[in-house]
């Protein structure tokens, strides 16, 4: 191997030295010292100018570096490199780079920056958390805006949460399984299936995790530790009570009875607040019950086991889908038409709502109608407006939200979270915080859903009382 060929292999290691190590200061001793070596390479790297004098080998490089040494004195003795120092190269060199930077520029010294924070709804995997949310796709979509309220307050309570979806029982618990391997601390959890969460719920509490039952109970499991919710026996109540208001004094009434989700154990507890709320007018001949042979052999009955709500619910179930409410009306239409062309709709809620209105509607036997609702969903608040649906019944997201945050927090802090009731899951009782709903007409919308910020006047066409 040549002199030349020598020299170039020390100066490719200096330059690949330089830059893995990436200084952003040079000493001076060791840049005089490397140049010392490493100069004479120059000339394989830097193409030789056309001015170049050829033939000078050694005493050109002797020259060079004399100059070197003294330019480099010159700058110490002007206190240029007085604070310069040359980090060390790393240990384990990184991969070089093709072209090495022509400048390596000094340091910059960047002014402090408060950062603040902000929440997350879905971290990377890997990312650790401490409350994690699971909620049944319907969340997401017809059943309201709980995804949105939720999101609106994690964000208010500055809180990353990842909020995973779940579109039955079993990727449910898939996705509760994801979150515990992540490491949450608490687990919130929407029941896709009340009963088939427990499994869920016995997985959480065996990794040591809190679970807080979210609006849906977790039946049949010790393993659950509170539950946020609203008085959902109100709901029923509230539903009944504005078909009551309609009817007056009026006897022999067409009823329509229907119910959300067998699944869903909050249906058998909106349906037994509907129930104890109707059943005295349906026993004085107020409402007469056209739609489930089971309600009617039933009706003498003021309260009901739960066994009894069930055989009602089979006959009437819309699985709180528009498309099995729209049959189901189609079906019951057909059979048992309004006696006095007017009929008294109990929805469970908006979504099926829209689509009994869109069918009493539009049979020619029908000439007035009376039906409710739950959710307040914006599409269905138009409604009350435009007169196609009498009420809904708003349950605040956002409360439910903050409840089941402020929950998540106290746990996390080894205190134990606010409870206003109990829920027997067929288990244990369950600490819950059942916070209260609002029912809804044209007549309280802009109390009710404007003025407290959860909607905007300009989402709606039409007018209403109070409208700014």
């Amino acid at each position: 191997m040549s002199e030349r060929d020598v020299f170039e292999r020390r100066l490719e290691a200096a330059v690949r030295d330089y830059v893995e190590a990436a200084p952003t200061q040079i000493d001076a001793a060791r840049l005089t010292d490397s140049l010392a070596t490493s100069v004479p390479r120059m000339r394989r790297l830097v193409p030789r100018p056309a001015w170049r004098l050829p033939g000078l080998g050694f005493s050109w490089i002797l020259v060079v570096l004399g100059l070197l040494a003294m330019m480099g004195l010159g700058l110490v003795a002007s206190g240029a490199l007085r604070d310069v120092h040359l980090l060390p190269a790393p240990s384990t060199p990184s991969q070089p780079l093709e072209t090495p930077p022509a400048v390596i520029a000094p340091p910059v010294t960047a002014s402090p920056i408060a950062e603040t924070p902000q929440p997350s709804v879905a971290p990377s995997a890997g990312t650790p958390v401490e409350i994690g949310f699971v909620l049944p796709s319907g969340y997401t979509g017809e059943s309201g805006p709980q995804l949105a309220g939720l999101e609106a307050a994690l964000e208010a309570a500055g809180y990353s949460a990842p909020i995973r979806i779940s579109s039955d029982s079993a990727s449910e618990k898939t996705e509760v399984e994801a979150l515990i391997e992540q490491g949450i601390k608490v687990l919130v959890l929407a029941a896709w299936d009340s009963t088939a969460a427990a499994a869920a719920a016995d997985e959480a509490r065996a990794a040591g995790v809190k679970v807080i039952a979210y609006d849906r109970p977790i039946l049949g499991t010790a393993s659950v530790d509170y539950r946020v919710t609203f008085a959902n026996m109100a709901v029923g109540a509230a539903q009944a009570q504005y078909l009551i208001e309609r009817a007056g004094t009026t006897t022999g009434n067409s009823l329509y009875l229907y119910a959300g989700n067998a699944a869903d154990d909050n249906t058998f507890v909106f349906f037994e607040g509907a129930w104890e709320t109707l059943q005295p007018k349906i026993a004085d001949g107020t409402f007469v019950i056209r739609n489930s042979s089971e309600a009617v052999a039933l009706q003498g009955k003021a309260t009901l086991t739960h066994a009894q709500q069930a055989a009602i619910i089979a006959q009437v179930d819309t699985q709180w889908s528009s498309d099995v409410a729209h049959d189901l009306a189609i079906r019951d239409l057909a059979a048992a038409p309004p006696a006095n062309g007017t009929a008294f709709i109990l929805a469970p809620n908006d979504w099926t709502a829209g689509a009994f209105s869109d069918a009493f509607a539009a049979d020619p036997g029908v000439g007035s109608f009376y039906v409710t609702g739950q959710d307040a969903d914006q599409a269905w608040v138009q409604r009350l407006i435009d007169g196609t649906q009498g009420m809904t019944v708003f349950k605040d997201p956002r409360t439910l939200a903050q409840d089941a945050i402020a929950g998540a927090v106290a746990f996390l802090a080894g205190r134990t979270p606010v409870a206003t009731t109990t829920t027997n899951n067929g288990s244990i009782d369950v600490p819950t915080k059942a916070s209260a709903i609002v029912t809804v007409t044209i007549d309280n919308i802009q109390a009710a859903l404007i003025d407290t910020g959860f909607y905007q006047a300009g989402d709606f066409t039409g007018t209403w009382p109070g409208k700014p």
